[in-house]
């Protein structure tokens, strides 16, 4: 749902937004002029009723998102220049809601810079629902480099109603009202506009020599990209300078002309000073920059890099940051070209250069891949240079992606005709697999069951006449996942998909009869769909029999955490059920709860700026006891739709005093997330930072591995079992 709302978002804001006075910004709703829908100065993002209301805070006046039946999400917002330097940027405001159901309700604040979004939060994870009186929320984002436009807004996803008053703005504590605008002299690569139109580039049919040469020159790139310092400031539009390159460089007849050629556009970039701050790679490094391929060159090509090395920039770079405290890359400064839905020949070699960088010297977990990831640049040259359209260009691109397996990194947005590729029509049923077969486990909606022609439990072993075995052994490469578990969960969402009104499927039942049926699909927004699990919006924890307390981390709250440590302190167990994703960040709140000592239960990997391709692991994390510690058994319930900061939840839970995991592989991809744009208007991510025990064990692909496996049943599913559960109470209720 964020991805689906941010895609929207970035479409709306291209359109253009109303400007407001540089003095004073109206952030408390007070400057209205009569007749006009919304405040001075406020705008509509999505298409719910927008107004503004007496029902205020303070004041007279206050901003309301009322839903629609056709809407599926409204936002009253508001831009802010980013006219300021500051680390921290941090969005006060105080929110009413009233009957929001099937979505949420929130605060929002997007920074953006060079035509992409470089923070974002909406407080989705918070999971506000339901009526609530006036309450004030905060968000905190890093305030990036590059900023251009701060958006804030009250967004409302769902049905109900919302009010919004009283929103502040604050940059390392202090009032943007109040705060003095800093005039920012552009760096050189902003001023460069000679390729906004497309990069003049004609590449097709290429030989295995040009791919050859080509796979060299992209390496070459992207080192320089990160090492040079003249770059680092800022001083070429790297993107650009490659387009000036390569109509020379592609038409060389041999390798010393082509080797000369590099060494010369080398030494026009500037001279280079000598590095006394550059150190060598750390003993204790976990992984090492790959220069492999810089000796693999004639001597001069290889002495002419090994000196960018040597005295390469240090410190503040253009195109690269680190997040503070986190640690995980920020790529700064990358255009998405949005205007360029299918990117010409340039572009496109651009795209997979940017990627393959990236990852090559910012991915904590290349090492990981199935793939060598120094052959996958030159085996891609072609697919990228060869497509033919929007469509194939998007299918090359989420494959490059696929290879780094990490369920992190998808196209998250821009990925439009591979989404209508899927089918713009879908089932009335939801899907898993279950014992490696295609399973019925739910009803979207109720007014669908014993009307579709199927069970819950029924098996689908064939779509119009394929087996499904091999349409998902055809379909995985599209399919970015970091184990094979959290692959099917992906495409079991999409097999039923259709661009037709039904589709013909085989199904098996519960009493071995098999029979074939057509099964009519609907437009999405005629169905209550999820893709993972139902959203529950009950309350997060409640006493079962046998004295045993049960927690849901998709509906936690910080304010539930003293009353679950209450009201289960003389229990037998606490069933921890994390096959979802926290709607709140728990693992020291109340991790603290089962830990008799201080106790470490993490460590990390960080990339280093200075030296592209070093990885080093900073200092353990632990969680302290606070004296209170719990007397009973911890039994955590994980699977494949347990993620990123589920896991890391559960790593927390682990180092309990008495806790067993049980249920079956997770996603395994963990760690704060790093962003990437790439030229078509595409979005994706990578997991920034390498996350393992404290004995350095692996996370990653791996995922957090259950001391007990247990795993749903098809006669499980059919008898409406929780068989995760009930294996949970056994454990606590023994003995």
């Amino acid at each position: 749902m964020k991805q689906q709302l941010f895609s929207v978002l970035i479409l709306l804001i291209s359109v253009g937004c109303h400007g407001q006075n540089d003095e004073k910004f109206n952030l408390d709703f007070e400057n209205h002029k009569e007749g006009n829908a919304l405040a001075d100065d406020w705008f509509q993002w999505g298409n719910h009723k927008l107004s503004i209301d007496t029902l205020a805070y303070s004041g007279t006046k206050s901003g309301r998102v009322s839903s629609l039946e056709s809407g599926n999400f409204g936002s009253i917002a508001y831009k802010i220049p980013a006219k300021y330097e500051g680390k921290s940027i941090k969005l006060e405001g105080y929110m009413k809601t009233k009957d929001v159901q099937n979505g949420f309700a929130g605060l929002l604040m997007r920074i953006d810079g060079r035509g992409s979004s470089l923070a974002f939060d909406n407080m989705q994870n918070q999971n506000i629902t339901g009526t609530n009186d006036w309450k004030k929320y905060t968000i905190t984002l890093n305030y990036p480099e590059g900023a251009e436009m701060i958006y804030v807004a009250g967004i409302l996803v769902g049905s109900g109603e919302a009010w919004y008053d009283d929103f502040t703005v604050t940059i390392d504590g202090k009032n943007v009202q109040t705060l003095k605008k800093v005039k920012r002299k552009p760096a050189k690569a902003q001023l460069d506009k000679e390729f906004d139109s497309g990069s003049l580039i004609e590449l097709s049919d290429v030989s295995p020599k040009e791919i050859e040469n080509l796979e060299l020159l992209g390496r070459v790139w992207g080192f320089l990209k990160y090492h040079h310092p003249e770059i680092a400031k800022g001083n070429y539009n790297w993107d650009y300078e490659l387009f000036r390159f390569l109509p020379k460089y592609i038409q060389t007849k041999s390798d010393v002309e082509r080797d000369k050629l590099l060494i010369n556009w080398i030494t026009t970039l500037g001279d280079l000073k000598k590095c006394s701050k550059c150190k060598p790679t750390s003993e204790d490094a976990v992984i090492r920059p790959d220069h492999k391929w810089i000796e693999d060159q004639d001597h001069q090509l290889k002495e002419k890099l090994l000196d960018v090395y040597n005295n390469r920039s240090q410190g503040k770079h253009y195109y690269i940051g680190m997040a503070p405290s986190v640690g995980n890359p920020n790529f700064k400064n990358e255009e998405a070209y949005y205007l360029m839905p299918f990117p010409d020949d340039g572009y496109r070699l651009l795209s997979l250069y940017r990627f393959w960088n990236m990852i090559h010297y910012f991915f904590p977990y290349k090492h990981l891949t199935d793939k060598d990831w120094n052959a996958v640049l030159g085996e891609y040259i072609p697919l990228f240079l060869n497509a033919k359209d929007e469509l194939q260009y998007e299918f090359a691109t989420i494959q490059l992606i696929g290879d780094v397996q990490d369920t992190h990194a998808n196209i998250w947005e821009g990925a439009g005709k591979i989404n209508k590729w899927k089918g713009l029509n879908y089932p009335p049923v939801h899907v898993r697999f279950i014992e490696n077969q295609l399973v019925v486990t739910d009803f979207f909606n109720e007014e669908h069951r014993g009307k579709v022609g199927l069970e819950i439990g029924d098996i689908i072993t064939k779509i119009n006449d394929i087996p499904v075995n091999q349409i998902v052994k055809e379909r995985a490469k599209y399919y970015p996942a970091s184990n094979h578990p959290t692959m099917l969960r992906d495409i079991s969402a999409d097999l039923l998909r259709s661009n037709y009104d039904e589709i013909e499927i085989h199904v098996e039942s519960d009493n071995t009869t098999a029979k074939t049926q057509l099964l009519k699909l609907y437009p999405k927004d005629s169905l209550d769909t999820y893709r993972w699990y139902r959203r529950d919006h009950r309350k997060s924890f409640k006493m079962l029999d046998n004295n045993i307390g049960y927690v849901t981390l998709q509906t936690i709250k910080n304010e539930d955490i003293p009353i679950i440590k209450e009201q289960f302190k003389d229990t037998k167990g606490i069933i921890m059920d994390i096959r979802n994703y926290p709607s709140t960040f728990v693992p020291f709140a109340l991790g603290t709860y089962f830990v008799s000592s201080l106790t470490p239960f993490v460590k990390f990997t960080n990339g280093n700026v200075d030296n592209p391709g070093e990885f080093t692991f900073g200092k353990e994390l632990k969680i302290p006891s606070k004296g209170d510690t719990y007397k009973g058994k911890l039994v955590v319930l994980v699977n494949e739709l347990t993620q990123s900061q589920a896991e890391y939840t559960s790593m927390a839970f682990r180092a309990g005093d008495n806790t067993i995991i049980i249920g079956s592989t997770t996603a395994g991809a963990d760690g704060n997330v790093s962003t990437i744009f790439l030229p078509g208007g595409m979005r994706t991510m990578i997991s920034g930072i390498g996350v393992y025990y404290p004995n350095g064990k692996e996370t990653q692909r791996v995922g957090i591995v259950p001391d007990i496996e247990v795993k749903p049943t098809i006669e499980g599913i059919r008898k409406g079992k929780d068989e995760l559960m009930e294996k949970a109470i056994e454990i606590i209720t023994k003995d």
